[in-house]
């Protein structure tokens, strides 16, 4: 029997199956709906694994294969452009959930923040309740994204400082 081997890296120069998969994600959980092509999806992923600026891809991988990833990101939402950055794209592969592999993804946000991004504070919307409280997220209002479904949604905080 093969002992499983996890890691949470950073996605910086990634392989053609590895990018393939994030774009794949990215072009079914929100690149169809909001019309994009696979293209454009394409090209936010391959501009999206950045070593020292925004954005920033951490990956989940088991056994060399990625399986899950979590996004910083400068700019979430249009409606509010004053707070800044984002966890965005958290996302585990359909086969590897209720696994607890989300548990672990979502135990190292903290310090890859703290260790790659120079802010004090990094943010998140939601529609889970109580999730995100279990890693330290601070609940700060429900907001109007005037777009998401549901359209109201939570906006959490998580300082890093």
């Amino acid at each position: 029997m093969t002992k499983e081997k996890l890691t949470i890296k950073k996605v910086v120069n990634p392989n053609k199956a590895t990018l393939k998969i994030i774009t794949d994600w990215f072009f079914n959980w929100w690149g169809k709906k909001n019309g994009l092509t696979y293209e454009e999806v394409q090209c936010y992923a391959e501009h999206s694994v950045n070593d020292s600026k925004l954005p920033q891809i951490f990956g989940l991988f088991l056994n060399n294969k990625i399986i899950g990833m979590y996004e910083f990101v400068l700019s979430d939402f249009e409606v509010r452009p004053d707070i800044y950055p984002w966890l965005a794209n958290v996302y585990i592969d359909e086969k590897y959930r209720g696994k607890g592999y989300g548990r672990v993804m979502l135990e190292t946000v903290k310090k890859s923040a703290q260790e790659n991004l120079n802010f004090n504070e990094i943010y998140l919307y939601t529609h889970h309740i109580g999730l995100y409280e279990k890693f330290g997220w601070e609940f700060v209002s429900d907001f109007n994204t005037f777009s998401k479904v549901p359209k109201i949604q939570r906006l959490y905080k998580l300082k890093l400082k």
